[in-house]
């Protein structure tokens, strides 16, 4: 709950800040050609309203991407003083590039006074905007809301002192769910139980005399759950590569990173998804309607696979964090095989072709003909890209797999559940259906751990070559 409430707020700043400083250069404008200070000083050359507004839309850009490099946009939350530190710095340089570039082109004639005025007014409401954007934020935690439930283990006076100042002061963003004061057995149970029950989002060891063992126990458990883990800076000796440390009352905390898939990454990710999904929905439309009038001409039943078991419920998949969410594609089986899987006749007949919870049948019987040449391509799987649209599945990802199966992962099966889902994936391109389901949760672990824009794209324009060569493909 709090990474996509702090995300949005980050989110936010970038076209508030573009806003902002379209309006001190707006405001600079209408100032200089104000009666009022025309009759102080009158104009001596014409600026057309048009051709300013052209060249404040490219310096605003140019504002903002100063920002960036500045770090204005980073996901560490700072303090007010220091954040009004760097737009001053940041507004005083991209001031400097104007000034600059009204220099080399030789426009001696531009008032000193916009130039000067836009460098004021552009400190003072982009420091507005962000003010009024951390009031709100401040507000909502004070309300609770965006607030990450936490669990804190340990009796020593840190975790005491942490407890504390969770609860006094809101503005942090954490509801302390519980402290455990020790390690045993029962605190075991009760965690698990809390995770369970309670919608725990983070797990904070605050014990420096526990046992190596029963930290790692701990790890387990919350990757398990997809819950983040955090720790004191003095717990452990051994060093961990992607870390983000904070402090809290002065008291610092380590943070153990599951994936590099987080701030600008996870914006930059759904950025992305969203506007190649779009351009494939309205590429493949042609695609989508000779897909399903083919599947009502070669066999009965629906043209999606969205509902299974005698009810006709309606199919699901497990997503990001393991929660589900409703799942469609073009049906390639014959109407009710779906259930056969779980048929103990059927399973002994059919032997399963790979090891794990996932079962993959070569020359599956359940399949229609056309359905397999529809698997075979990769076709019966456009339809995903109308759930990457909606925002339960991503381009790459893991693949998105049955509740029952996922009943039947090991613990650290369940790491792959920390991203959302993928039309494609490092497995997929890998092998796709030949690898064994271990190669396949320590290959998407490995990407989850190395995510980088680059790969995806990599991993997006490999997979047409994998489809093609009908590599692993049942």
């Amino acid at each position: 709950m709090r990474k996509t409430f702090n995300l949005t707020f980050i989110g936010l700043q970038v076209p508030l800040d573009f806003v902002a400083l379209m309006v001190a250069a707006l405001t600079a404008y209408t100032l200089r050609f104000s009666d009022a200070f025309i009759e102080i000083r009158p104009i001596l050359t014409e600026i057309p309203f048009s051709k300013f507004v052209t060249t404040s839309l490219i310096f605003s850009g140019v504002f903002v991407a100063i920002f960036a490099i500045a770090g204005l946009y980073s996901t560490r939350q700072r303090r007010a003083w220091e954040e009004t530190g760097r737009v001053i710095v940041s507004c005083t340089a991209g001031t400097m590039i104007l000034i600059a570039t009204v220099f080399f082109q030789r426009e001696f004639t531009t008032s000193r006074f916009i130039i000067l005025a836009i460098w004021a007014l552009s400190i003072f409401f982009v420091f507005f905007d962000r003010l009024l954007l951390r009031v709100i934020r401040h507000a909502l935690l004070r309300s609770k809301v965006g607030h990450r439930r936490i669990v804190i283990i340990g009796k020593g006076k840190a975790a005491i002192e942490l407890a504390e100042l969770f609860a006094s002061h809101p503005v942090l963003g954490y509801t302390v769910v519980k402290r455990i004061p020790t390690w045993n057995d029962a605190a075991r149970i009760d965690l698990e139980k809390l995770l369970k029950d309670q919608s725990i989002e983070e797990v904070l060891l605050a014990d420096p005399a526990i046992a190596k063992e029963d930290a790692l126990e701990l790890i387990a458990i919350t990757e398990s759950r997809n819950v983040t883990f955090k720790y004191l800076a003095d717990l452990f000796a051994a060093s961990f590569t992607n870390i983000s440390v904070t402090t809290n009352g002065g008291i610092p905390i380590i943070e153990v990173k599951h994936t590099p898939l987080d701030g600008w990454g996870r914006i930059f990710k759904r950025f992305f998804d969203i506007l190649i999904s779009l351009t494939f929905i309205v590429l493949l439309s042609p695609v989508y309607i000779l897909i399903a009038i083919f599947i009502k001409l070669t066999s009965k039943g629906p043209v999606f696979y969205a509902k299974q078991g005698d009810e006709g419920a309606p199919t699901q998949r497990i997503g990001e964090n393991g929660k589900p969410f409703t799942y469609f594609k073009f049906r390639s089986m014959y109407v009710g095989a779906d259930k056969l899987h779980l048929d103990p006749e059927f399973i002994k007949k059919h032997e399963s072709v790979r090891e794990g919870p996932l079962m993959k049948i070569k020359d599956d019987p359940r399949v229609t003909p056309f359905g397999k040449f529809l698997r075979a391509t990769s076709l019966d799987e456009i339809p995903e890209f109308f759930l990457v649209l909606k925002g339960d599945m991503s381009l790459v990802g893991p693949r998105p797999h049955m509740p029952a199966e996922v009943k039947l992962y090991k613990p650290h099966h369940r790491r792959v559940l920390s991203i959302k889902p993928g039309i494609t994936g490092m497995a997929q391109i890998s092998g796709r259906a030949n690898l064994d389901f271990e190669d396949e949760v320590r290959i998407d672990t490995w990407y989850i751990e190395h995510w980088s824009p680059g790969l995806d794209l990599w991993i997006l324009l490999k997979t047409p070559f994998i489809v093609i060569s009908r590599k692993g493909a049942y």
